[in-house]
């Protein structure tokens, strides 16, 4: 960091952080929600929560060491270093598996709940929830940070950030090169964590993996982790000291309940090493460093001229100069479905056309904000997209969505929403719980929630920051009633609490997941339902609208059922549920599973 000092390098970091403040305080919180890393800024949650409080302790008994106590006092510092890690952080069930290499405890612990049961399909059931644990922390969690930093260093350069841009490795097909390689650092990182002192080397060695991912994704995780390690040659002291010049700033977040943490050391701090990076990249440049040409994203850096972006974008430039009709805006009630809400009870071809026409002129958007350089030039990335990628993306979110479309998406994500709160009871408690107050494998808030985000808020869908704060207003809305309702309905039984968490209402909602639930809304509008509506478009419409219809007799006749005979019990309404025995075996008497957590 010689041409640059630690005061230089946060100044270009405040400058960027400026520039791009909604962008950058979103992305982070979203790697705090998904403990990736900030987890620490969310410790005020637990700490108010003494159910959490006492799941977090049993944990860390698996992860008492050197690294708790410097944890403490420099908590985001070395909170992506396994043996540093800790459990806080939003759906805690979640967090303590996977975060701090915890989740190999757990599926040891899930494994061994079963060990000598006849029951195989208990058995099955909990390694499937293991396995799909640990799948969305490999593809997720894992790859996270390489997005982020992605994101921020586009930042530093361009005036806008598209949303896809958080999608780039699916665009060039480097998203699971980039999961594995990342994953062979977190497990060279575990292996050198064992002997501490390695540990506390090896984090500063690989710091830069995330960041040369982000720049070079086609690199193998040999070739990332060397050129991290040459690139931090002489910097591990530099880089550790550039970290703790940011403790002021975390004492001061810590007096603030993690609030001043959230919303802005962690995106400033984010910022500033993504300049830090910046620094040493171009020294290894300049030096010659071995390998160092595989730094070859020299547009992330300083923009193209105005000739290179014309060859390139020669078709959006015709566009721009010669702009086509637009298809005319359908009339009438179906106009009025479709304009507010996004729904078409009978798609037509006039609002085929105009969809399509729609998309086109959306794609050429996004497109002509590389063309002018206010944002990152895509086509000169160095490594090609999709050659046969189509205009309109198929993730284009600006479109029409059938009724079929629809109940497709409810009882998807109610599925969804089922699953995955059954696999972490089996992983966690071993056992199995039919979660939800029905008895059919669906939880309709995951789905009626994702329904109402996607047609009441279709009017927002071009404003993703004004979309997110709606849908953290819609969907607390959402959960504060249907938690009344239920509870009116079954007769005082408390399907969940959330008393004691920071920011609750009631015990029926709190901050933390209504937080998740602004982030889950984006993923539904701008992800997962294209990807639905896509799939329902190629399957034969009768067959299609034949499993709806029978799907959602079924349904109804459950929610009825349901109204007489309840599904309560342990594991599924908000009480603690007690410990769970297991089978005992020859050389003791029976023990449960939180026992076992805890020898």
């Amino acid at each position: 960091m010689e041409s640059m000092t630690r005061k230089e390098l946060k100044r270009q970091g405040r400058k960027a952080l400026k520039r791009h403040y909604l962008l950058i305080v979103a992305a982070c919180l979203v790697a705090a929600l998904l403990s990736v890393e900030f987890q620490s800024s969310l410790s005020a949650v637990q700490a108010q929560n003494p159910a959490a409080a006492a799941e977090e302790a049993s944990w860390q008994r698996w992860n008492i060491n050197l690294g708790d106590v410097l944890d403490r006092l420099l908590p985001d510092i070395a909170e992506d270093n396994p043996v540093f890690g800790h459990t806080q952080g939003v759906l805690a069930s979640l967090v303590n598996m996977l975060s701090s290499g915890s989740i190999f405890v757990t599926l040891a612990a899930a494994v061994g709940s079963v060990l000598g049961s006849a029951n195989a399909g208990i058995l099955l059931l909990i390694l499937g929830g293991a396995l799909l644990l640990f799948l969305f922390w490999f593809f997720l969690q894992n790859v996270y940070p390489v997005l982020l930093r992605r994101a921020i260093l586009e930042g530093r350069t361009y005036e806008r950030v598209p949303l896809q841009r958080f999608l780039y490795l699916m665009r060039v097909k480097k998203w699971a090169r980039v999961a594995w390689a990342m994953f062979v650092k977190f497990v060279f990182l575990s292996l050198w964590s064992i002997t501490v002192v390695g540990g506390v080397i090896k984090r500063y060695s690989y710091y830069l993996v995330p960041y040369i991912l982000a720049e070079n994704p086609s690199l193998t995780a040999r070739q990332a982790i060397t050129l991290s390690r040459r690139m931090m040659q002489g910097h591990k002291w530099e880089c550790f000291l550039f970290e703790v010049s940011f403790v002021g700033w975390f004492a001061l977040g810590a007096l603030s309940l993690g609030l001043v943490n959230l919303f802005y050391t962690n995106p400033y701090r984010a910022a500033a090493f993504a300049e830090y990076y910046a620094a040493l990249r171009a020294q290894a440049k300049e030096s010659g460093l071995p390998g160092a040409e595989a730094l070859n994203d020299d547009y992330l850096y300083c923009r193209a001229d105005d000739a290179t972006l014309r060859q390139r974008y020669a078709d959006v430039a015709a566009i721009l100069e010669h702009p086509e009709v637009e298809v005319d805006v359908p009339t009438g009630f179906r106009a009025f479905l479709a304009k507010w809400f996004g729904l078409v009870i009978f798609p037509s071809k006039q609002e085929k056309a105009y969809e399509q026409d729609q998309a086109r002129r959306r794609a050429v958007q996004d497109l002509a904000a590389g063309f002018h350089g206010e944002a990152y030039p895509s086509r000169l990335f160095p490594i090609p997209e999709q050659s046969k990628r189509k205009l309109p993306d198929a993730l284009n979110f600006v479109r029409h969505y059938s009724i079929w479309s629809i109940l497709t998406l409810f009882f998807s994500l109610s599925f969804v929403g089922w699953l995955w709160e059954v696999s972490l009871c089996l992983v966690t408690e071993g056992i199995f719980a039919n979660r939800g107050s029905l008895h059919g494998p669906w939880i309709p808030i995951y789905g009626s929630g994702a329904v109402l985000i996607l047609l009441l808020l279709n009017r927002l869908r071009k404003r993703p920051v004004i979309h997110f704060l709606a849908s953290i207003v819609l969907c607390g809305a959402l959960e504060y009633t249907s938690s009344l309702v239920m509870e009116i309905l079954s007769g005082g039984t408390r399907w969940w609490d959330y008393s004691g968490y920071f920011l609750n209402l009631n015990g029926r909602i709190c901050a933390e997941g209504l937080l998740v639930f602004g982030v889950a809304g984006a993923i539904v509008v701008y992800v997962l339902a294209p990807l639905v509506d896509n799939l329902v478009q190629r399957i034969d419409g009768k067959a299609g609208r034949t499993v709806c219809l029978a799907v959602s007799v079924v349904f109804v006749a459950d929610v009825v059922y349901s109204q007489f005979v309840p599904n309560t019990g342990k594991g599924i309404t908000g009480e603690a549920p007690p410990a769970i025995s297991m089978p005992a075996d020859s050389s003791g008497p029976e023990e449960t599973l939180l026992t076992r957590l805890e020898l």
